[in-house]
């Protein structure tokens, strides 16, 4: 049996993060407020000393329209219509769920309110598959056969990449609710790609940064070999270098491997105080050979391509005091109960609230410009999203457009605010740790400016 070695007690030093994150949220156990005995740490077998959660907290604005939505100024022969591009099959069916729930609640509620320009929307889900196959590509051409103005997807950055010129092309929206790879930033997408998860820049920086403040000098990460993987541990071990550690081992693997020995005795061989595992599912795969080896659950660190509910995957115990991190703020509990509404047999809601809002985004571009094609409509999802009054859902929103207000989305993912190139230029990462169960706690929320 190995054991990873204990790392001395120490500060971390912090560097200030280029993206000007700070600590503004908390939530454990549930609750938006810590009570008195959760505010001790919880200190690893292995030295790694977590910061305890913050009792300060900022909650997610959930106002909703009162009275009556006004009736649309302009009105559309053609309704606007939807494609979700999401993942139901492939190393990130995980996601499918709360992502699909999201878009459906969005497009409930849209037309609950009257619609887009006097029409209900339409929404056409269809399967993105992953990288090892050629399913997002077939069902893109499948959306954009039955005249979609927008696409929802891909939630893989990875598969993204495989149809953004397909779609973008065609002069439809592709907006994202989980890509975060950097390379889309300066994609030549003809403005028509954008997103709410904010690019890894962001989590990579919180990543890095928080193993530091647990205490960790070294740290061993194993990697999938994409966009999505490369692109993250880059950044994590950018931001954790400069806090004053070292990434001592870094070993890569492929989109279909299912062998990974080979990368966990690399990484312990270097001995390092903690383990990054920037994967998708493989995880699964992946977290029994690290533990059977001797390695503490507290000294591993996930990412949001794998921090997910193992509750009936490992045994109990197995995943105690490890932590993830993903962007988005913690789901709040309304909000919750609506995706539950949806379906009832979510798990977990990661990338719900995107989804939710890439909806409502849309549809309010779609008001902003009196058109439900998808050039017109990406003119005009960066007006919608900064500026003007602020508003949370879309039927205050379209009643404020429709008196001739410019308007703020503020969504249940964060503040979103685009930049030129449809990124969020500010977000929240959301940091969690596992129960004895395999599920997750929250612990704390950091919020970022890029």
């Amino acid at each position: 049996m190995i054991s990873l070695p204990p790392v001395a007690p120490r500060v971390a030093k912090l560097t200030a993060l280029g993206v000007g994150v700070a600590l503004l949220a908390t939530a454990c156990g549930g609750t938006s407020t810590p009570s008195s005995t959760e505010t001790k740490a919880t200190t690893a077998a292995a030295g790694i000393s977590c910061p305890a959660a913050s009792a300060s907290g900022a909650a997610t604005t959930n106002a909703t329209a009162s009275g009556t939505v006004p009736a649309a100024t302009t009105t559309t022969d053609t309704p606007l219509k939807l494609g979700s591009l999401l993942p139901t099959t492939g190393s990130l069916a995980f996601l499918g769920p709360p992502e699909i729930a999201g878009v459906n609640l969005g497009v409930q509620e849209v037309n609950s309110a009257g619609g887009v320009l006097g029409k209900p929307i339409e929404v056409v889900h269809r399967d993105s598959g992953d990288t090892k196959t050629d399913i997002a590509t077939q069902s893109t051409t499948a959306l954009l056969g039955s005249g979609v103005s927008a696409i929802i997807g891909a939630a893989s950055s990875g598969v993204s990449k495989t149809v953004i010129n397909q779609i973008t092309g065609a002069g439809v929206v592709q907006f994202s609710p989980a890509n975060t790879s950097p390379d889309f930033t300066a994609w030549d997408d003809k403005g028509l790609y954008w997103r709410t998860a904010p690019s890894d820049v962001l989590q990579g920086k919180v990543l890095g940064n928080y193993m530091a403040t647990c205490g960790a000098q070294t740290v061993g990460m194993i990697v999938l070999n994409d966009a999505y993987g490369t692109g993250l541990a880059k950044n994590v071990k950018a931001a954790f270098e400069s806090a004053g550690g070292k990434v001592v081992a870094e070993e890569l693997f492929n989109t279909g491997d299912s062998q990974f020995s080979s990368q966990v005795d690399k990484v312990l061989a270097a001995k390092p105080d903690a383990i990054a595992l920037i994967t998708f599912d493989e995880a699964k795969s992946i977290i029994p050979l690290v533990t059977g080896k001797g390695v503490k659950p507290t000294q591993m660190f996930l990412v949001d391509g794998n921090t997910s509910d193992y509750s009936k995957d490992f045994q109990p115990g197995t995943l105690t005091g490890a932590h993830g991190t993903f962007p988005g703020t913690f789901a709040n509990e309304s909000f919750t109960k609506k995706l539950l509404q949806v379906d009832s047999a979510l798990k977990d809601f990661t990338y719900g609230g995107e989804s939710y809002d890439a909806v409502n985004l849309i549809a309010l571009a779609s008001e902003a410009a009196k058109s439900t094609k998808g050039v017109d409509i990406a003119k005009q999802l960066k007006a919608v999203s900064e500026g003007g009054e602020k508003c949370h859902d879309f039927p205050s929103c379209v009643t404020l457009l429709r008196n001739g207000k410019d308007i703020d989305y503020d969504g249940q993912s964060g503040p979103v605010t685009f930049s030129d190139a449809g990124d969020p230029t500010e977000a929240y990462i959301g940091i969690y740790e596992y129960t004895n169960d395999n599920k997750l706690k929250a612990v704390k929320s950091e919020f970022g400016k890029l």
